[in-house]
């Protein structure tokens, strides 16, 4: 809740050349809220439609001027007779706008002309005109005022993964244990959607009475009868070895003992680069996908392989469509302090790949969460930086906090997910005995959509990010 108290001046109060201001950031919901308010759908003002940056509509810059006359010169009590404008600059998503408005005459009736200037934090003016209001004839003032939480639910960013995988050849994918109903279904989901070629690694004859009683004919698809499901792990990487399989799916077994087989030294599917482990969300309330990296694979990394987790990001990044992905590097606090052992990582992080030592993506920390995916907190707390208030990933400090912040933003914020290992040699999609079938599903279209982008180096998704 946004609680204020307004002051407002009467006519008699309000003198030539007495002004007040009022500042904003713009970011992509106003103009969402702003569409929706008023009706205008133009795809020029809209974020999320193609590559380009939108544009806020003019009028969102006037309506500015109309929150400092009701808000704070005259105030409370106000009423528009009318304005006129004039409109110099385009404003987008991220920029400080200053609305200015000067008392100029009073006429009789309690009118009063005002001056209104909209200029961005640089200078650079926007908009000018004159506004004509009616002044209340006493001071007006008005406590307790509140407007309720609004939320912005944006949908739609995860079937965008499913569309563009449209096209694709099925990846052929070791199932490893389908041995339950939920990770069965998972398989035949994708498989049906045409993701993978599913090649089931356990148990035949458990596996052929679950696909039975799910109504999944298993006709052609073929089944590697391994008696003991907590063998299919290494069956599963063998196949890959063989080049059966292109990717693998954990089933109805413990992420370690795959992770056991995957993470091998000898026999395993190291590629060079330590193995980690990326969710990839979808959150209500915001226009974007969000990664967040390692909360399943390296317990307590060090600098080297948070500099690994960081470049396996930037690949998934590429893979969904974000040539240049915003990596915020998490630690409590936004300054460095050798206290906190995480600020001292994260800026030794930011210089790396500012060396080009991490690459495809730009690089800041440390990061509070707060400024971290709030334009409207780092700006408060003076943080000039491309990444700070839009990040598209976020490196948490340890597998804890990722963890803790990624569940976070599934059981209490209804955020969808899915999730992929990355830095081995082909992806394995490592879903959680509580996801649902569409976790299940999305992670496999992030494994196809990841195996396309190493083979060609191009995305299968024009953008990512909605701005």
């Amino acid at each position: 809740m946004d609680k204020r108290i307004l002051v407002g001046h009467s006519w008699d109060d309000l003198q030539p050349g007495q002004s007040a201001r009022q500042e904003r950031v713009c970011t992509p919901n106003d103009l969402l809220v702003f569409a929706h308010a008023s009706g205008n759908h133009n795809p020029l003002n809209l974020p999320g439609l193609g590559e380009r940056e939108p544009i806020a509509p003019s009028m969102w810059g006037g309506s500015l001027f109309s929150a400092v006359l009701g808000n704070l010169l005259p105030g409370p009590g106000t009423v528009y007779l009318g304005q006129t404008l004039r409109f110099h600059e385009r404003v987008h998503p991220g920029d400080t706008l200053v609305a200015n408005v000067t008392v100029r005459a009073k006429r009789p009736g309690r009118v009063v002309e005002l001056e209104c200037r909209l200029a961005r934090a640089d200078g650079a003016l926007v908009a000018d005109g004159m506004a004509e209001v009616l002044a209340p004839e006493r001071p007006v003032i008005a406590e307790d005022v509140t407007l309720p939480d609004l939320a912005l639910r944006h949908r739609g960013k995860f079937g965008r993964l499913l569309a563009a995988c449209r096209g694709l050849a099925p990846m052929p994918t070791a199932v490893v244990a389908p041995t339950d109903e939920p990770s069965l279904v998972g398989a035949r989901d994708a498989a049906e959607a045409g993701l993978i070629e599913p090649l089931l690694v356990g148990p035949a004859a458990t596996i052929r009475a679950l696909a039975e009683r799910i109504g999944w004919d298993l006709a052609g698809i073929r089944i590697e009868d391994i008696a003991d499901p907590h063998a299919a792990p290494a069956r599963a990487v063998a196949m890959v070895h063989e080049g059966a399989a292109e990717a693998i799916m954990k089933g109805n077994i413990h992420s370690d003992e795959v992770l056991h087989h995957v993470t091998k030294a000898e026999g395993g599917l190291r590629a060079g680069r330590r193995i980690s482990h990326a969710f990839v969300l979808d959150v209500p309330g915001r226009e974007g996908m969000l990664i967040i990296s390692d909360a399943a694979i390296n317990i307590l990394p060090d600098l080297r392989t948070k500099a690994d987790i960081i470049q396996n990001a930037i690949d998934l990044s590429h893979a969904i469509g974000l040539p240049q992905p915003r990596v915020g590097v998490l630690s409590a606090v936004e300054t460095v302090n050798p206290a906190i052992p995480s600020t001292l990582d994260a800026a030794i992080l930011a210089k790396m790949a500012e060396r080009g030592q991490i690459t495809g993506g730009l690089v800041d920390g440390p990061l509070a969460m707060d400024n971290a995916v709030d334009l409207g907190a780092a700006r408060i707390k003076g943080i000039a930086s491309e990444v700070a208030g839009r990040a598209d990933v976020l490196i948490a400090p340890n597998l804890e906090a990722g963890n803790m912040l990624a569940k976070q933003l599934v059981f209490l914020s209804g955020a969808e997910t899915a999730g992929l290992v990355l830095g081995a040699q082909v992806p394995v999609m490592l879903t959680s005995r509580a996801d649902d079938a569409q976790a299940r599903l999305m992670s496999a279209a992030l494994a196809v959509l990841f195996n396309q982008w190493r083979r060609t180096g191009e995305p299968q998704l024009s953008s990512g990010r909605a701005e």
